[in-house]
């Protein structure tokens, strides 16, 4: 993902398959699905942006993705995700530059959008 957003800022966000990004399943077992149960579950809404493998976001075994996000832009409260749809927006050059709660609208807090459209063979 990151090389095909070389150059570009985009929007990072940790989800349970509805809206984009990094399926997980460490917040109130909203992600138990398999690969292919995810693949098949974001077909149904033709969703226009990347969906990846589901990913740990907390913990010793989190992606090394995730482990500098936090790293780079710690929360109020810690660095650890607190529920799915934490977003992180990084600029052109791989730099987290800010980091929003769940709540926070992605597109009218911050202005990005992702860098390219959704592609059912993104997943795993």
């Amino acid at each position: 993902m990151m090389i095909a957003c070389r150059g570009k800022v985009v929007l990072v966000v940790n989800v349970a398959s509805n809206i984009l990004a990094f399926p997980c399943n460490q917040f109130g077992n909203q992600e138990p699905g398999t690969p292919q149960e995810i693949k098949e579950f974001v077909k149904q809404y033709n969703v226009q942006f990347d969906v990846f493998a589901k990913v740990k976001v907390n913990g010793d075994d989190a992606d090394p993705l995730w482990k500098f996000l936090k790293k780079k832009q710690g929360g109020l409260l810690g660095d650890f995700i607190k529920w799915n749809f934490t977003k992180f927006v990084v600029d052109k050059n791989g730099v987290p530059v800010s980091r929003h709660s769940p709540k926070t609208n992605p597109i009218v807090s911050t202005g990005v959008m992702v860098c390219h459209p959704w592609r059912a063979d993104s997943l795993m």
